[in-house]
């Protein structure tokens, strides 16, 4: 029943995107109808959208990773946590696309020039929210573990890592979209394949039902990412109430 309601919006959508495209006679350039950009989804583009989904998925895992292990070293050293914070924040305010150049200049035009740039816009949500929900454990609950001498894993273990899974999903939902708008910055600056290549060179052509479907593909991976993660968090997060997304 939840799928049931945006999957009808979204045909209400496209139906009323036909209508107006074929009842204003708008040129094929300027806006394609859904039946134009449906007749672009072949092999080609089922393989690009393959590329930057791996350089997304991949550049999601590593900053997930990097970002929780950083936001465990924060909770445990203060002095670290004042130190490197305020480097974070440095990087997650300068754009992506600013250092997109210095990435293919430093790493080449292949797979990993994308997928750093995906790390780098996914690392400062995962590492602020686990910060956060590391810290959020209730002071009775610590007091209950220092009383009984638990050790700094135990106390990590059974009472800061449950009680921060809540905002650690939450952060690698956020994390699923950003990664693959990493992913496609990267091929926009120097790629021969993915959905930003594809988006790239259709613009030079004016081949506008290929971008958007190029842009369709995009939206899907980034749906599919988010479809998993949800279904995830229900399975992690077991004993409180997950909202249907």
């Amino acid at each position: 029943m939840n799928v049931l309601y945006p999957v009808s919006f979204a045909l209400g959508l496209i139906l009323i995107w036909e209508a107006v495209v074929r009842i204003f006679d708008i040129p094929l350039y300027l806006l394609p109808a859904p039946s134009d950009v449906v007749q672009i989804i072949n092999g080609e583009l089922l393989s690009n959208m393959g590329v930057t989904m791996y350089e997304a998925v991949l550049g999601f895992l590593i900053a997930n990773v990097l970002g929780f292990v950083t936001a465990v070293i924060f909770v445990h050293s203060r002095p670290i946590e004042k130190g490197m914070f305020p480097l974070a924040i440095a990087l997650k305010t300068t754009p992506v696309v600013a250092l997109a150049p210095l990435l293919v200049i430093w790493l080449g035009t292949g797979y990993w020039s994308k997928v750093v740039a995906s790390v780098i816009i996914c690392f400062f949500p995962i590492l602020v929210n686990s910060v956060k929900g590391l810290k959020a454990i209730e002071h009775e609950a610590w007091e209950l573990f220092t009383a009984y001498k638990g050790t700094k894993f135990e106390i990590f273990w059974k009472l800061r890592l449950p009680t921060s899974l809540p905002y650690v999903m939450s952060a690698l939902k956020i994390s699923s979209s950003l990664a693959i708008v990493g992913a496609i910055v990267g091929e926009f600056v120097g790629a021969n394949k993915g959905l930003g290549y594809m988006v790239l060179l259709s613009s030079y052509h004016l081949d506008t039902p290929t971008m958007f479907g190029a842009i369709l593909a995009a939206a899907v991976s980034g749906l599919i990412l988010f479809g998993v993660l949800t279904w995830l968090e229900k399975k992690l997060i077991f004993w409180q109430k997950v909202d249907e997304a």
